[in-house]
């Protein structure tokens, strides 16, 4: 059985394209078979734009497990000088968003790369935003959050959206132990939004 997680690209193709509203903005994303959430955007995401687009965000920022990329394509539109990276596993949903980050007239600012979590990603990043792919397990969703102090330039940010039912709370405490900060900025419907920061180490 396939996973939006994995990478097959042998799933039967279900192409359709899907609008949503953000903020003043009408949005139309290409999706597929084999994608998260390919009926609509979901409730997370939206949970998670609705706090990142008004940062306005600059500098190089990486949107990781992008799926189709919504959370980093909305970034793109909203912040004109930010550049994106968008990177996942799954090499379809990466298709995807190459080509709705062409169809938004974006390319020349978004990057798209497979990888798996941090493996063909270098950074320094000023920011880095995840939806966690939380089926996939805390291996994953973990080394989601270790590596990205690692990919994070000095005073850069990671930003999560996450349940509180697919644990919110024990994921804000690793965290926590990884850059020694997290702040909660958001619950919205049992969607929790965190902030850590990446400040230099004091000897």
């Amino acid at each position: 059985m396939s996973h939006y997680f994995d990478s097959n690209p042998n799933v039967a193709h279900h192409e359709k394209v899907i609008s949503f509203k953000l903020f003043d903005k009408q949005i139309e994303l290409i999706t597929d078979s084999g994608v998260f959430s390919k009926n609509r955007i979901d409730e997370g995401t939206l949970a998670f734009l609705k706090v990142l687009v008004p940062l306005k965000l600059s500098g190089n920022i990486l949107d990781i497990g992008c799926g189709y990329g919504p959370i980093g394509l909305s970034i793109a539109m909203t912040s004109p000088s930010a550049r994106v990276t968008l990177a996942d596993v799954n090499s379809r949903a990466l298709l995807l968003a190459s080509r709705n980050a062409e169809k938004l007239n974006l390319s020349n600012r978004v990057t798209c790369l497979q990888s798996d979590v941090y493996e063909n990603l270098e950074g320094p990043y000023d920011a880095i935003v995840c939806n966690p792919p939380i089926r996939a397990g805390k291996k994953v969703t973990y080394s989601i959050y270790e590596g990205a102090k690692q990919h994070l330039s000095n005073g850069g940010s990671l930003y999560i959206v996450i349940r509180r039912a697919q644990g919110a709370e024990s994921a804000s405490k690793y965290i926590e132990t990884v850059f020694g900060n997290v702040s909660l900025l958001s619950r919205n419907k049992g969607y929790y939004i965190y902030q850590a920061i990446n400040r230099a180490t004091e000897n």
